[in-house]
């Protein structure tokens, strides 16, 4: 597994809300609606959301599913998988993006598990490890990043990542 660090120039100057508006912009301009599922940061994502304008616009369902049962039970994520490959997984951002995006009857979804800190996961995944999700009706991408600092630091800089690909990925 590849883990890149977090060092994109163009996102790290600019603040979660110029990238949420931006996004809500481009949202309601191309007339997509947005789902989250996130593990890890725990409604952070969802709540970055709701700060931006025009918000049930595009954006009406978010799932916070922190344990495996949780993640099995609502975002339809195997159970196989969550065993073979841990919460925290590629396989596991992929399946928790797709279940969010099909539950909720939404264009795009976004899901985010990891390790905040401070410790490592039981597997030896070092905290500060971050997979993401990013779901549309013909493909659904991920990445892996490292992100240092303390617990909260890493959820911020994981919202912030999150919606910034997002972002970076409907423009391109």
């Amino acid at each position: 597994m590849a883990v890149e660090n977090h060092t994109d120039v163009y996102f790290e100057h600019r603040s979660l809300e110029q990238i949420t508006g931006d996004l809500s912009e481009l949202l309601m301009r191309r007339h997509l609606h947005l789902t989250t599922a996130e593990s890890c940061t725990g409604g952070k994502l969802a709540s970055a959301l709701c700060a931006a304008d025009n918000t049930p616009e595009w954006f009406g369902i978010g799932f916070v599913t922190f344990n495996d049962d949780a993640k099995a039970h609502i975002l339809g994520v195997s159970r196989e998988t969550l065993a073979e490959h841990t919460a925290v997984s590629e396989a596991v951002a992929r399946e928790m993006a797709e279940g969010a995006r099909q539950r909720a009857e939404q264009d795009i979804a976004i899901s985010i598990t990891g390790y905040g800190g401070p410790d490592d996961g039981e597997d030896g995944t070092p905290a500060g490890t971050v997979w993401f999700g990013w779901s549309f009706d013909d493909r659904t991408e991920t990445a892996v990043k490292r992100f240092g600092g303390e617990c909260e630091e890493v959820l911020d800089q994981a919202v912030t990542f999150a919606l910034g690909e997002l972002l970076d990925k409907l423009m391109s």
